[in-house]
């Protein structure tokens, strides 16, 4: 009884203003806005003070940062708006077959850690396509993987884009557009002056901020509707089962959401229940979207970036290591969030709220100090740009160090080679912008594409060309092809079905090749037939060989 008339207390002044405070749309929030404003500042001085003053400080922030340090910034890179926005809203939208992304990004990471973080450091290399024109031997190819490095990076960009501009939409109360371009432009102004090393100093504060942004508001919501609050993810076991059974309407009516909606829910057994009919979704893929977000992790260019920044080879192991353990706190605690959400907005009057902010609207629904919301808020413009940063360092280094200096002006000045990698990243940013103006889809969803293109691509050379000395130039190239033209289909046939237009046969190739999962055939059909062209042609060099033998496996 204490306990409830303590929730009474800290409820009934909070009702006075509930229709301000369940603005979800539309409203300038005094309070979210200084704490954002105030953050941005933060980044922005981070990276003036710890700017990139050379190539090595833009690409590889000097190869000095820790093992914690990396394995925090390796969290905030990796807990990008698609992890603190968007995860929670696909368990929202789909219940339990939004595990299927908490499984693939998790797993993604101890595949990496098994198979590649180490023996990528000992390669040496700055980034992915520098590894892949270094180990196949072939100019053509690096130019390739840079390419395709900056199409993965513009294609998971955009989700951030996405995310940055519902937040500020959110925060600011203005349009969605003006959002976009403003979070944007912010962005990219402290990229430009970080580099890398400005930008992996900056992913620390952000992932303190993005953590502790997103947990308070779940110890609250918990021990205001009666949870186990001491540890809410454990409490998070008990709520799914009312969402199953149902809440009947409470007799004491003071358990209400801000609009002064009872606690209450009709029986929902489909949010649980594995593969629900009601949800859309087949067993199928379930394990075709796991399986290609976990390869699709090992891939990703600016991922794998992160394993340039220590000094050892052994730094990056344990920086993978680190960055599970600082990862799996959120991702431990986002389906809280979904499941408290779907509760609080089951009255028809609140309806379906809008999937990518249910992380915002649901400690809102839950009467949460405006100031708290608009932290959580901040947190998740913090997640999106800790990802956006890394991702436009990435591409930008494809572009400055793999295609300019590697390829088209080798005698360019270390000050040319930085002006470009500069030029680079307005370049993306600008086509990232405009991009997700179209919103095209949830931002968990567009992410699943930059991982798909990457499972398709960039892992089968990095796999092969690690742990088989057999894998050559031809065997890369009919592998990168292969893939290649998977990804190319699944996502002509999406952005074809965005514009209305119906392709032949163009449900078989949805089902099977959809936009979010087409490399569960795309990365074995590369493999494939990188080892079958492979023997069929000239061996690897045996310089390569022996380097593989005595530095990479030593």
């Amino acid at each position: 009884m204490k306990k409830i008339l303590l929730t009474s207390m800290l409820l009934s002044p909070a009702l006075v203003f509930a229709n301000s405070a369940t603005q979800l749309e539309g409203s300038f929030k005094v309070g979210p806005a200084i704490i954002l404003i105030c953050i941005l500042v933060l980044f922005v001085l981070v990276g003036i003070v710890f700017r990139a003053k050379d190539t090595a400080d833009f690409y590889a922030a000097g190869r000095g940062i820790s093992r914690v340090g990396s394995g925090m910034a390796i969290a905030s890179n990796w807990m990008s708006a698609a992890s603190f926005l968007g995860m929670a809203a696909l368990m929202y939208g789909y219940g339990y077959h939004g595990l299927a992304y908490v499984i693939g990004w998790t797993g993604g990471y101890v595949l990496l850690l098994i198979l590649m973080a180490g023996q990528i450091r000992k390669y040496g290399k700055y980034t992915a396509a520098d590894f892949i024109g270094d180990r196949y031997y072939s100019q053509s190819l690096r130019v390739v993987g840079a390419i395709v490095a900056i199409f993965i990076s513009i294609a998971y960009c955009v989700g951030q884009f996405g995310g940055i501009g519902l937040m500020f939409k959110w925060i600011l109360g203005i349009d969605y557009a003006w959002a976009v371009i403003i979070g944007g432009s912010v962005v990219l102004t402290y990229t430009l002056i970080s580099g890398m090393l400005g930008v992996t100093k900056n992913m620390q504060i952000q992932y303190i901020i993005i953590i502790i942004s997103f947990l308070i508001p779940l110890f609250i919501l918990t021990y205001k509707f009666d949870y186990f609050w001491i540890l809410p993810q454990i409490g998070y076991g008990a709520l799914v089962s009312d969402i199953v059974t149902g809440i009947p309407v409470p007799e004491i009516q003071n358990m209400v959401n801000s609009f002064g909606h009872d606690f209450a829910i009709s029986p929902s057994p489909e949010y649980a229940m594995p593969w629900d009919p009601a949800s859309g979704q087949t067993f199928f893929q379930f394990m075709a979207i796991a399986f290609s977000l976990m390869i699709g992790t090992a891939g990703l260019p600016h991922v794998i970036q992160r394993f340039y920044v220590v000094p050892k080879s052994s730094d990056a192991r344990w920086s993978v290591v680190w960055g599970l353990f600082f990862i799996c706190l959120l991702y431990w605690s986002s389906p809280v969030y979904s499941a408290m959400g779907e509760i609080l907005s089951t009255n028809k009057e609140v309806g379906k709220l809008a999937k990518d902010a249910i992380v915002v609207y649901t400690a809102q629904l839950g009467n949460v100090n405006p100031l708290i919301v608009g932290l959580l808020a901040a947190g998740g413009v913090s997640a999106a740009f800790s990802t956006v940063s890394g991702l436009l360092v990435a591409g930008a280094s494809a572009f400055s160090h793999d295609i300019y200096v590697k390829v088209l002006r080798p005698e360019s000045t270390p000050k040319q080679q930085l002006a470009m990698a500069r030029y680079g990243t307005v370049l993306m940013a600008i086509i990232v912008s405009l991009i997700a103006l179209l919103d095209l889809a949830l931002i968990g969803q567009l992410v699943a594409i930059a991982f798909s293109l990457a499972g398709c691509t960039i892992f089968p050379l990095f796999l092969l060309g690690i742990w088989w000395s057999g894998s050559n130039r031809a065997g890369a190239k009919a592998g990168l092809i292969v893939g290649g033209t998977v990804s190319l289909i699944a996502l002509v046939y999406f952005i074809a079905a965005k514009q209305g237009i119906m392709l032949p046969a163009h449900e078989f190739i949805s089902y099977w090749l959809g936009a979010w999962y087409f490399a569960w055939i795309g990365a074995p059909l590369a493999i494939i037939f990188n080892i079958i062209v492979s023997k069929m042609t000239k061996e690897t060099p045996i310089e390569i060989k022996k380097f593989l033998v005595e530095q990479v496996h030593s």
